[in-house]
């Protein structure tokens, strides 16, 4: 599951980004825009965190500071 969740994501990218253009081409109207929007939106935040966190997070030590200012 977790190897396809990239692809969900790039696809929220693109419903994100190519709307506006086809807006701006006329291609579509603003109503459709704004549902392509709003599903992009829901895509990428729903499913990019998920992969995009580094596995390794909970191992790393914090560094440790010299004490000089």
């Amino acid at each position: 599951m977790k190897q396809i969740l990239p692809y969900i994501s790039y696809v929220g990218l693109a419903l994100s980004i190519i709307p506006p253009v086809l807006v701006f081409m006329g291609v579509i109207d603003i109503d459709f825009h704004y549902t392509l929007m709003a599903v992009g939106m829901l895509l990428w935040f729903g499913t990019a965190p998920f992969w995009m966190k580094p596995t390794d997070l909970e191992e790393k030590e914090p560094e440790e500071t010299t004490g000089r200012i």
